[in-house]
Formats: structure tokens, C-alpha cells, sequence
């Protein structure tokens, strides 16, 4: 097997290995991967930005933007009432900031960013197993 073909073979077992993690994950744990994905998006866009690497950078951080906006989407605003409220204008902010970020190239918005999703994180990690039997979170966040 040629390099090529390897790099093409790993690629595609990558592939179907996260896509059997997606099916097999539970609405809660979906969103911690989510979560994980625009943390990790955020990172590689500080390390572009450090190394003046512009265009890679603003894919990732866009990238980042899409994956908050589906943490927004999936808000059950009429169930979460307050606290789903609090976490769209949250979401709302981290979009508007890695906008601004990513135009003025400053790694201490990136950094911002990622302390405000990981207290979002660690307190979704933490009512983990406060989900109530019909699969719905007790806060009307998204269904866990």
C-alpha cells in the first residue's frame, strides 16, 4: 500500500469510527461532544493566529462559530426558560467575540472564548446524571 493510500485508509476509518461515535452517543453526551469540537476548533485558530497562519485560522474559527450557533439551536428556550435564555445570549456573545477576534487577530478574545465554554462545559459535564427518565434534561436544555 502506497503512503497515499494509507493516509487515505486511515481517513476513512477515522470517519466512520466518529460517525459510530455520534450514533451510538446519547443527546447529552452529543452536546459534550460539540462542546469538545469548538474547544478544540478554537485551539488550532489560536495556534494558526500565533503562527500567522490567516486563512487556516479564519476556517477553524468559523468553524468554532458554526458549532456554537448549533449549541444555540438546539436551546429549549420555552422549557430552559432563564437558564436557556442566559445560555443563547452567552452563545450570542461568543460568536460576536470570535467575529472580532478573528478580524483583529487577537489570541486573548480565543482565550475568552475557551474559559467561557469550559464553565459552560464543566456544568454540563456535571448534570450528567440529573437527566429525568424521558430523556429530557430537568432544566429544559437540550434533551440529555
Amino acid at each position: 500500500m502506497t503512503y497515499s493510500g494509507a493516509r487515505a485508509a486511515l481517513k476513512q476509518y477515522q470517519q466512520a469510527n466518529a460517525q459510530s461515535k455520534i450514533e451510538g452517543a446519547s443527546p447529552h453526551r452529543l452536546i459534550q461532544m460539540l462542546m469538545d469540537g469548538a474547544l478544540e476548533k478554537i485551539q488550532i485558530a489560536r495556534n494558526l493566529m500565533v503562527e500567522q497562519r490567516l486563512g487556516p485560522k479564519a476556517e477553524h474559527i468559523t468553524w468554532a462559530i458554526s458549532i456554537i450557533d448549533g449549541l444555540r439551536l438546539s436551546l429549549d428556550k420555552d422549557m430552559g426558560g432563564e437558564i436557556a435564555q442566559n445560555l443563547d445570549d452567552l452563545y450570542d456573545y461568543m460568536v460576536r467575540r470570535l467575529v472580532l477576534a478573528n478580524l483583529e487577530n487577537d489570541v486573548k478574545i480565543l482565550d475568552e472564548v475557551s474559559d467561557l465554554l469550559r464553565q459552560i462545559k464543566g456544568a454540563w459535564d456535571a448534570i450528567a446524571g440529573t437527566e429525568r427518565p424521558s430523556g429530557g434534561a430537568s432544566t429544559g436544555l437540550p434533551a440529555a
